[in-house]
């Protein structure tokens, strides 16, 4: 392939900055189409946008069901599969709790009354999917769905998926830190990844070096305020407790062949903690991850031995 034919483009969606890099010979065409379905894939899945199929679900909370496109049901069936799976520490239907911490605009942590009020109504067993119908509900009124730890994940695979159709055999999406690579660089080899330092700004732990996987942190320095006394309070919130988890880990980062299971297993490991996080890793094999716990000790699992390289001075452990 002609390292000299690749286009790029950079712009902001979903809430973010999003970056594509791709090589080949229909590069322009490729993009143009990514960057169309960054448009529509927002329109029916954010929250924020009255007329999403996601606000239709939140408006008819506890009244009715909405009829779904089939991506929309796609990813909320995935979702309820990950909430099951890791017990509820994921779960979409946390959205009434993401809106009472509202981290864009407050300083502040809520009332622990508003927190326990608010509380019953975050429950992943009251999303409604019928797949006849291809429909979807909540039981309770004043429920509402969040797909903040999964959205970006699902976005960077359908784009990965529309670049195979455009014969792009090359080619990585960034959504606002979340990486997905499509095979490797146009010389054969692999894409490299940097991985934030959770302490240290401009700095990194390090780099993996992927091909044909997804890159996607969960960290408590991404988004967060510090209150009058000092504490920080991340974004990340423990579906359970209605507060931010306090597992033991500051940041990790999954390695998949998908982006959504990237995504969604990063968020569940953080608020899980390591012991169970790792139990519940099994499930997927071939996937593998870097964590960071709250003294900064970093642990990585062996699969990433040759192919996380490390930044001078950090010291990583290693784990079956």
């Amino acid at each position: 392939m002609n390292k000299a034919v690749w286009a790029q483009t950079t712009n902001v969606g979903m809430g973010t900055e999003m970056t594509h890099r791709v090589f080949g010979k229909h590069t322009q065409e490729a993009l143009r189409a990514v960057n169309g379905e960054a448009i529509r894939l927002e329109s029916i899945l954010s929250h924020f946008k009255p007329e999403s199929e996601i606000s239709r679900i939140n408006r008819s909370a506890g009244i009715n069901c909405e009829e779904l496109s089939l991506d929309t049901y796609e990813l909320l069936s995935c979702a309820a599969e990950f909430a099951s799976f890791s017990h509820g520490s994921f779960d979409v239907t946390v959205g009434p709790l993401v809106n009472l911490w509202d981290y864009k605009n407050s300083s502040e942590i809520p009332e622990e009354a508003s927190i326990r009020q608010i509380l019953p109504l975050v429950n992943y067993v009251d999303l409604i999917l019928d797949p006849s119908k291809k429909s979807a509900g909540l039981k309770q009124s004043g429920q509402s769905i969040d797909l903040g730890g999964i959205g970006k994940g699902f976005a960077s695979d359908k784009f990965l998926e529309l670049f195979r159709d455009y014969g792009i055999t090359s080619a990585f999406t960034n959504i606002g830190g979340n990486v997905a690579a499509l095979g490797t660089k146009p010389d054969g080899s692999p894409w490299r990844v940097g991985i934030r330092h959770p302490r240290q700004s401009n700095r990194l732990l390090g780099a993996v070096l992927v091909a044909d996987k997804a890159v996607v942190t969960s960290g408590d320095y991404q988004r967060y305020f510090v209150d009058r006394k000092g504490k920080r309070h991340h974004h990340i919130l423990n579906p359970n407790t209605g507060y931010p988890a306090e597992s033991g880990l500051i940041s990790v980062t999954l390695v998949a062949d998908s982006a959504t299971v990237a995504d969604a297993l990063s968020t569940i490991i953080f608020v899980a903690g390591m012991e169970k996080g790792l139990e519940l890793l099994k499930g997927y094999p071939g996937t593998e991850v870097i964590l960071v716990d709250s003294d900064l000790v970093v642990y990585a699992t062996k699969g990433l031995k040759n192919c996380f390289h490390i930044d001078v001075g950090v010291r990583v452990n290693f784990i079956a």
